[in-house]
C-alpha cells in the first residue's frame, strides 16, 4: 500500500472513531429509556421517539390517520399516555381498522386526545397527586373528560371514563416537549 493509500485508510478510521465517539457521547449526556426496543432520547419529541418503538406502531399510525403529528411534534408540554400495539389487539377485532378510516377522524381524534395531559408530569408527581387525594387524583385531558389516577402496591395506573384500568409499564420517558407513559390497555372517554 503506497502512503497516499494508508494516509486515506488512516483519515478514515480516524473519521470513524470521531463520528462513533460523537454518537457514544450524545447518548452518555442524555438518559435515555428503552422503549419498543429503540432508546428514546430526551432532546427529540414525542414524535421523533415514538417512531421507532416497534411497540407503538399501531399508536403511530393512528397519530397520522388523525392528524396529530403536527400536534405531537409541537412545543407542549404534553404528557403522553401511549398504548402500546398488544394493548390496540385488546380491543375488539376490527375497531382499529375502523378507527382509521377517513370518515371515523373525529372519534380516533377524541380518542387519542383522550390519552394526553396538557403539561408534563412525571411519575412522581402522578404519585404525590394520588396520595395527596386519598388515593386518587383526577386530571383534564386534552380531550376535555377526565381520567384517574390510582395506585396499586408499587404500580401507577389510570382509569377511563368507562371504568377500564391501564397500568403504567414504563414511566417517565422524557422528551423535548413532554413525557411518556406507556401504557397497557387503550383508554375510552
Amino acid at each position: 500500500m503506497n502512503t497516499k493509500s494508508k494516509i486515506a485508510v488512516f483519515g478514515m478510521m480516524v473519521l470513524s472513531f470521531a463520528f462513533s465517539g460523537n454518537a457514544a457521547a450524545q447518548s452518555m449526556k442524555e438518559k435515555t429509556v428503552m422503549v419498543g426496543g429503540a432508546a428514546m432520547y430526551p432532546s427529540k419529541n414525542i414524535i421523533e421517539n415514538a417512531v421507532n418503538s416497534k411497540d407503538h406502531k399501531t399508536l403511530v399510525a393512528a397519530v397520522k390517520a388523525a392528524g396529530l403529528v403536527e400536534t405531537l411534534q409541537g412545543e407542549g408540554p404534553f404528557t403522553v399516555l401511549a398504548p402500546t400495539d398488544a394493548a390496540f389487539a385488546k380491543l375488539p377485532k376490527g375497531t382499529v381498522e375502523n378507527l382509521v378510516k377517513p370518515e371515523n377522524k373525529a372519534m380516533l381524534t377524541k380518542i387519542l386526545t383522550y390519552h394526553v395531559l396538557p403539561g408534563k408530569y412525571n411519575a412522581k408527581e402522578i404519585w404525590a397527586a394520588v396520595k395527596a387525594g386519598n388515593g386518587k387524583s383526577m386530571m383534564k385531558t386534552v380531550e376535555g373528560e377526565e381520567l384517574t389516577f390510582w395506585v396499586k402496591g408499587k404500580d401507577l395506573y389510570v382509569r377511563d371514563a368507562k371504568g377500564n384500568d391501564a397500568k403504567v409499564t414504563i414511566a417517565d420517558v422524557n422528551q423535548s416537549n413532554g413525557v411518556i407513559h406507556v401504557i397497557d390497555t387503550v383508554l375510552m372517554p
